[in-house]
């Protein structure tokens, strides 16, 4: 998988944003439990996470609201959710 260029979303990020902050994720997976659970397990306790299927019922859009240290938090979530198989982040 090819080598994805964060640059841009962390001058966006770190452009006029006090850190701490709450951000808001958004993601697409399949719905299969597994790779739900595997994006739920991305984010802390504190996380307020809210599952969405679609009309189908094939995919679920997963949103997840959790205050950030910085930037590189950000990024770094972003990271790890691109290993998994199917999932679109928006």
């Amino acid at each position: 998988m090819a080598e994805v260029n964060y640059d841009d979303l962390r001058a966006k990020l770190n452009a006029g944003n006090s850190w701490p902050q709450l951000y808001m994720f958004k993601f697409i997976v399949p719905s299969d439990n597994h790779k739900i659970a595997l994006v739920e397990r991305l984010f802390g306790d504190d996380a307020d996470i809210k599952l969405q299927p679609s009309s189908q019922g094939k995919y679920t859009s997963l949103t997840a609201r959790v205050v950030m240290l910085d930037a590189e938090a950000i990024i770094a979530v972003y990271k790890q959710a691109s290993e998994i198989e199917g999932i679109i982040s928006l």
